[in-house]
């Protein structure tokens, strides 16, 4: 791992932040985007802002572990739990068409991300960004030749409507 190479990238001194800040940064502005090239209402500043305030919430767990006492856990599960209400305000249902839940993913693993950062597992934040960057951008383009080659193949469809409570 990079922190056993070099040890000091977990202490909390300016470099180590600065280094998280960039880090958090490029892996949330990739995923960010990608969800702006979207159209998503959630896109590059978003998930910038989610995941540099859970990179600052676990490193500031940590630093508070170190010089007083804690658990630096208690901080990163509420923020994994407190991204939920931000997340909710993506999705819309409309007439039994949900929108916005890709989005509120993305903002999840944004934070996620940046608790991973903040911690200074750095190379789960950046395994992470790459797989989130692959599941929105890339699966997304395979789901779409997929679902052609289906509907090439299949009947026409009978459209049913949904009665929502």
């Amino acid at each position: 791992m990079l922190v056993d190479k070099y040890p000091w990238l977990l202490e909390p001194n300016l470099l180590t932040m600065i280094i998280r800040t960039l880090l958090a940064l490029l892996c949330a502005g990739v995923i960010g985007y990608e969800r702006d090239a979207h159209g998503s209402a959630a896109g590059l500043r978003t998930h910038i802002l989610v995941c540099l305030g859970a990179m600052i919430a676990m490193s500031t767990g940590i630093f508070a572990v170190i010089h007083y006492s804690g658990d630096a856990s208690r901080i990163g599960a509420q923020v994994v739990s407190g991204i939920g209400f931000l997340g909710a305000g993506t999705i819309m249902v409309n007439r039994g068409h949900i929108k916005g839940l890709t989005t509120a993913a993305g903002l999840w693993a944004s934070a996620c991300i940046g608790l991973a950062i903040g911690t200074g597992f750095y190379e789960a934040a950046i395994i992470g960004t790459i797989s989130v960057f692959f599941v929105e951008r890339g699966l997304k383009v395979l789901k779409k030749k997929f679902m052609k080659n289906l509907e090439d193949d299949s009947e026409p469809e009978v459209k049913e409507t949904r009665i929502l409570d």
